[in-house]
Parts: C-alpha cells; sequence; structure tokens
C-alpha cells in the first residue's frame, strides 16, 4: 500500500481518490494521538468548493472522539500554523491543495506550535487512519462541538500588520495577484499597512478557479499587470499563500531562488543572518549559492518540502532558508512558508536600500536550470529502470562537471520530476526534454 502522506500532506483528485470518509478517519486520527478527549483541533480551508466537504468529514471524525472543533473558515495555510501555535492547539488541519489544479485537494496535519509533523508522526497517523473504525467513540455526553472561530484569524492579521508597519515602503506601487485563493482574504489589507499602494488582482474566488491562469504557479497575467501599469513590484501567491513568486518594474518574474538571495545578501550584510547560513532544497539554483558563498555565507541544502528546509535550518541555525518554488522560511518572523511575510520583507530590503527589484535580483545571477514534470503511474520504478538510467548517466556526461540532474518522484502527483541545471542554456533544455520524454514512455 502506497504511504498515505507526501511532501505535503495527503494530496488526490478530490472525491476520486481523495474522499471524505479518508478525511474523517484523519479527523479521528488527529483527535486520537495528537489532541485526546477534552482536546480541541483547529481546521481551516482554501476556496476550493471540495473545501467544505472535507472540512464536514474531518469535525465528524474529530468530534466523535470527544475533541472541539474550530473551524477557521477560509484562511491562508500560515494563518492556520498562527493560530495554531497561538493558540496552544495541539494540532491542527488545513484542507488545501496549495498550488495544485482546482480539481485537487490536500489534508495537512500540523502538531503543537503550528509545526509540520515529522515523518515518525506522519507514519503513526497514517497507521491510526487505516484502523480509524477500531478507535471507539463518546456518548452523546462527550461528544466534541464545533466551532465557528473565524475571528481568530485577527490574531495572524494583527501579527502581520505588526511587521508590515515596520516596512517603510510608503508610496511603491504593488500588485498582488491572490490566485484566487484563500490569500484574498487578508493579503491587501496586510501590504496596505506597510503604506503601498496595492492593485489586486485574481481575488473572486468561486470555487473552481484556484491558480487557474494566475497565481505563483502562472505569473505572467502579474508580471504583465505590473508592466501595463508601471507598478513597482508585482506579487503572486498560490493558492494558500504559503509561497510567493515576484516580478521587478519591467514585469521579468523574480522567483524563489532570487528572492532568497537578495534577503541572504541584505542580512549577510547587517551581520544579521545566523551562522551565515542560508538553507535551500536540491532544487535551488547554483547560481544562488554561488552568490551567497561569494558574499561570505554558507549554503546548505536538504530533501525537496519545506519541513525539511525548517529542520535543516533548525540542525544549522539558520532563520533563513526556502525553495525556488517561492516556499520561503523567515524564522523570526514565522515558523512556516508565508508568501505575505516574503512579500513585506522583499518590500522592506526595497525600502531599506532604495533599489529596484530589478537591481537587487541582479545580484544573484541564475545558471540556466529546467525543470519538468511528466506524468507517470510508475513514478517509483524509475530507479529500476535500466534505459532510463543509462540516459541519465549519458545526460550528465554531456553536461560535465559544472552541470547538474535531479530526477525525483513528485510527493504531491502521480508524476516524475526533472531538473537540469548547466552553464549552456540550450543543452540544458534539450536535455531536460528528452529525459522528461523518456521518462513518460518508460514509467507508464
Amino acid at each position: 500500500m502506497p504511504r498515505l502522506f507526501g511532501t505535503d500532506g495527503i494530496r488526490g483528485v478530490a472525491n476520486v481518490d481523495l474522499k471524505p470518509p479518508l478525511a474523517y478517519a484523519l479527523g479521528r486520527a488527529t483527535a486520537h494521538r495528537l489532541a485526546g478527549p477534552g482536546g480541541t483541533l483547529v481546521v481551516g480551508q482554501d476556496t476550493r468548493r471540495s473545501c467544505d466537504m472535507f472540512v464536514a468529514a474531518i469535525t465528524a471524525g474529530a468530534t466523535s472522539l470527544g475533541v472541539d472543533v474550530h473551524r477557521l473558515g477560509v484562511v491562508p495555510t500560515p494563518a492556520l500554523a498562527h493560530v495554531a501555535g497561538a493558540g496552544n492547539f495541539p494540532a491542527g488541519i488545513m484542507v488545501s491543495a496549495s498550488h495544485n489544479p482546482a480539481d485537487d485537494n490536500g489534508l495537512k496535519v500540523l502538531g503543537r506550535g503550528g509545526r509540520k509533523l515529522d515523518d515518525t508522526v506522519e507514519d503513526e497517523l497514517e497507521h491510526l487512519v487505516w484502523q480509524a473504525d477500531e478507535l471507539g467513540g463518546m456518548s452523546n455526553a462527550d461528544l466534541g462541538v464545533a466551532i465557528d472561530a473565524h475571528d481568530l484569524l485577527g490574531r495572524y492579521v494583527d501579527d502581520r500588520r505588526v511587521i508590515a508597519a515596520q516596512v517603510g515602503a510608503h508610496g511603491l506601487r504593488v500588485v498582488l495577484d491572490c490566485a484566487n485563493g484563500s490569500g484574498g482574504v487578508v493579503a491587501p489589507e496586510i501590504l496596505a499597512t506597510a503604506g503601498v499602494l496595492v492593485d489586486t488582482i485574481h481575488n473572486a474566488p468561486d470555487g473552481a478557479n484556484i491558480n487557474v491562469d494566475c497565481g505563483a504557479t502562472a505569473p505572467g497575467a502579474m508580471a504583465a499587470r505590473v508592466a501595463e501599469t508601471g507598478a513597482d513590484v508585482g506579487f503572486a501567491l498560490d493558492g494558500d499563500a504559503d509561497r510567493l513568486i515576484a516580478a521587478d518594474s519591467s514585469g521579468a518574474i523574480v522567483d524563489g531562488d532570487q528572492i532568497l538571495g537578495i534577503l541572504a545578501l541584505d542580512r549577510l550584510a547587517r551581520g544579521a543572518l545566523p551562522n551565515g547560513t542560508l538553507v535551500v532544497s536540491v532544487l535551488s539554483n547554483g547560481g544562488l549559492e554561488a552568490a551567497v558563498r561569494a558574499a561570505g555565507g554558507t549554503v546548505v541544502r536538504t530533501p525537496v518540502g519545506d519541513r525539511y528546509i525548517l529542520d535543516g535550518m533548525e540542525v544549522a541555525g539558520a532563520a533563513l532558508g526556502g525553495e525556488k518554488s517561492g516556499h520561503v522560511i523567515v524564522l523570526d518572523r514565522a515558523t512556516s512558508g508565508d508568501g505575505i511575510v516574503t512579500a513585506l520583507e522583499l518590500l522592506r530590503v526595497m525600502a531599506a536600500t532604495g533599489e529596484s527589484l530589478a537591481t537587487l535580483a541582479a545580484a544573484i545571477p541564475m545558471l540556466p536550470q529546467q525543470q519538468r514534470a511528466t506524468p507517470a503511474r510508475h513514478k517509483d520504478q524509475w530507479e529500476g529502470d535500466p534505459v532510463l538510467q543509462r540516459a541519465i548517466g549519458e545526460a550528465r556526461e554531456r553536461l560535465g562537471q559544472t552541470g547538474r540532474i535531479l530526477v525525483r518522484p513528485s510527493g504531491t502527483e502521480p508524476a516524475l520530476r526533472v531538473m537540469v541545471e548547466g552553464p549552456d542554456a540550450d543543452l540544458v533544455s534539450e536535455l531536460a526534454d528528452a529525459l522528461a520524454s523518456l521518462a513518460g514512455e518508460r514509467l507508464n
């Protein structure tokens, strides 16, 4: 039986391979393992139509074991994490598939402090999910209750507005793409507190348009709006606002690696990067690593996934880490990736230096890098395929010592991900296309 939990919770197509009975079982498992009878659980959701269905199922499961469920409604994932931590909840569940298509959904479990769970606890929860019917139940007098707790979102907003008030970016013009997701309920208000003029787009969710041709996975519309209106900067959140992609005033995209580089170089210059260390995933561009090292810093790499980034940060004593996708963790601001905090940090650097985003990003020149995600029903069998392995070896020889190839199964969908990086852009594209095509032939 395949593992339920991927790199970011349990994912699947809503009502197809991710169904309400699983959410019910997860509610019971989480209540049993993390809350206990008489305990509490906090639940949030993004704007997908299927979220109400899953929240109802989680609530039924948890309350059946005597746990009260505080339902936040539509909130960013980092807001759920903040509320869970600030409210001292023993656990939280976010119903969201983040950047995935609208038909998908996901169930992310957080532990005490709003932290993502380690593999051991996830394994225990998974075992309990399959045994959920054996966990017993409560009589009527001892059942948990569902509580409308949307007002708790104010704790997150107040905290982020304090950060925003310190930015000092008065008068900057910002385009904000909310991806028709949950960030739209708070992001415009928080950014406005920084003194910027906010032009908000894609903030009309209808249950089916989350991430559709908008947001961090499709920032072209945001970038075009920046160029058309003469804005100073653009920000694109993903569907649950835990990641951010930016654009400079010309509409050029500034991805997570360059954002991390900008923040790291600023903190290195101010002596404010603990241990001089930046933590990134194996996917982050070699150009970022070179720029940070040239400035006197150290780069530590981890497996893909923001929980591994956080683990690496704690081991290294670092306060800044993240991924090329736009997940950025600024540990003195938040304990998880937060696209709104990332936007505020970028605005702070722009305001403090007086430099444009384009100038700041130019200090982190990127090596040509291409990533492909090819559908693969048998994604976990790639290492045992001799034809694919031979092709990967030959591609590495063509790239030489200055290049990198990374192949890995997706943790969120049935796909194999291929990353190729090197100094020759044409060769990088050629090899990425060839390996992705071959993987599709061999693994389906």
